[in-house]
């Protein structure tokens, strides 16, 4: 009898693991990402949102960013193994935002993964805090998926070597889609990976960034001679990986701006500047007017070009 209840319970606990499917993707040599979804956080995609990508260096994974949850991480890894069974020793964090970095705690759990990201990460986070993307998680997947502090803070730019890689880390010292964000670039592999400030498939979310400052930081990636790029949303990581993101905030700021000039309020803004062109992008309706309102109190008073 206790052997079969113990079977049940078993059982049970499995059913409330949710499977994220996980395939990784060769995107270069030495590079594996699983790519996001293209559509909100819920509870039928258990969060998993954002790309997570590994770097294979001649002893170690890198990783930048850890994606949905515990298990999603769990996940990626076991998937990981079947490639090559390494460490994951190091881990960049792009962002502040958690579905970026959900899947810290596994990593440090199993390999004691040495975290770096940007001081926004440790001045909004404790292990206190309210936790947005937890509340798409079932109750079986939010065990262990909590917040872990960074272990260094990026500043300034940083180059680490880490086996045969050489890695870059570049904070944008700017407001762009956060008001901290890194991007990183392996000059010798030609792949750069943009965090959010880059997003191709989908319409990006602006609420904590800037229309300007991602303008500046877009301008910082294209400097870079990068042959792949990996966005923090979205599967394209060709040469036109930037472009959808350029154009929509180039038009962004160009459409709000000849409103303002026409005395076009608040109130009405999102009615003028509608950016049609990206109708059919995930998450249109969902994100495009409220970028379209904090660009306009972005821009109200804006005097330069």
């Amino acid at each position: 009898m206790l052997k079969k209840i113990a079977i049940l319970s078993l059982t049970t606990a499995c059913a409330f693991a949710f499977n994220y499917d996980l395939k990784p993707k060769k995107v270069s040599e030495d590079v594996w990402c699983f790519f996001g979804k293209l559509e909100p956080p819920t509870k039928e995609n258990a969060g998993f949102m954002s790309n997570s990508c590994y770097i294979k260096t001649t002893d170690s994974y890198v990783l930048i960013d850890t994606g949905a949850s515990y298990g999603f991480a769990k996940q990626a890894y076991e998937a990981m193994e079947k490639i090559e069974k390494l460490p994951v020793k190091t881990i960049i964090t792009t962002h502040v935002h958690d579905d970026h970095w959900l899947g810290n705690n596994f990593y440090k759990e199993k390999f004691n993964s040495k975290i770096y990201a940007p001081a926004l990460l440790n001045k909004e986070y404790n292990e206190n805090s309210e936790i947005r993307g937890l509340g798409v998680l079932s109750d079986e997947e939010k065990k262990g998926t909590k917040f872990i502090p960074a272990d260094e803070i990026i500043s300034e730019e940083t180059t680490l070597k880490i086996g045969n890689k050489e890695i870059i880390i570049t904070p944008t010292k700017v407001k762009a889609h956060t008001a901290d964000d890194l991007f990183v670039y392996l000059p010798k592999d030609k792949v750069l990976f943009s965090g959010d400030i880059v997003m191709n498939g989908r319409v990006t979310s602006n609420r904590d960034g800037s229309v300007l400052g991602t303008l500046k930081a877009l301008d910082m990636i294209s400097s870079k001679d990068w042959e792949i790029l990996v966005a923090g949303h979205g599967t394209d990581t060709s040469k036109t990986a930037t472009d959808e993101t350029t154009k929509y905030f180039t038009l962004l700021k160009q459409r709000v701006m000849e409103a303002i000039e026409n005395d076009i309020g608040a109130d009405e803004i999102t009615q003028i500047v509608t950016m049609e062109e990206f109708k059919d992008k995930g998450l249109y309706d969902e994100l495009n007017s409220k970028n379209v309102f904090d660009a306009f109190r972005e821009l109200e008073f804006y005097d330069g070009e």
